[in-house]
């Protein structure tokens, strides 16, 4: 497992649209399904990467936190699943309802909504904010693992909380790392 970070692309970046299926409901889903009250987190993850299995419980937690606050969340999978069968739809749907996931996870068959998106790690952070402008992209917080950082996901509360109250974020934004997208070849 080849630690990757994040790319970070320009602040106020619009989020792009993607049209996927969501392996929970089985339905297709744009972004524009995703409402927008106050901030959009996407967060690219699958489900064989240390880095993602560290950090489900505290996706789980923003969430359920966050969701009553306005903030909307989808996860996304592109890797390659022919070379990674755990990933798959049918593998998602199950890890889905194990970890309680309580937001759809979507499937990137072609990987053209990583690529859309620049992402390049598992998991792989965006807040966007009600504009579906791009406010944060970066780490849940320091903790990876094996390296008894507690799992707080303060940076990504952090910035959820200044675009909630309309202040700009300020300061250094700490990339993700994790799993590099397994592209397909």
């Amino acid at each position: 497992m080849a630690l990757t970070e994040s790319k970070m692309i320009a602040l106020g970046t619009e989020a792009p649209d993607f049209k996927l299926l969501d392996v929970v409901s089985g339905k297709m889903m744009r972004l524009a399904d995703f409402p927008v009250e106050k901030a959009l987190v996407i967060t690219f993850i699958c489900n064989h990467c240390p880095y993602v299995i560290h950090v489900n419980d505290e996706l789980v937690r923003l969430a359920n936190d966050y969701s009553a606050k306005g903030v909307t969340f989808v996860a996304i999978s592109s890797n390659d699943v022919v070379r990674y069968p755990q990933d798959s739809p049918e593998k998602m749907k199950e890890l889905a309802a194990e970890v309680g996931y309580p937001f759809p996870y979507l499937y990137d068959e072609t990987q053209e909504v990583a690529r859309a998106y620049d992402a390049a790690c598992t998991p792989d952070n965006y807040v966007f904010d009600a504009d579906r402008k791009l406010a944060y992209r970066g780490q849940l917080d320091g903790s990876r693992p094996g390296n008894a950082v507690a799992l707080t996901g303060e940076d990504i509360r952090a910035a959820l909380d200044n675009v909630i109250a309309g202040t700009p974020l300020v300061g250094f934004q700490r990339p993700s790392s994790g799993c590099g997208i397994k592209w397909k070849q």
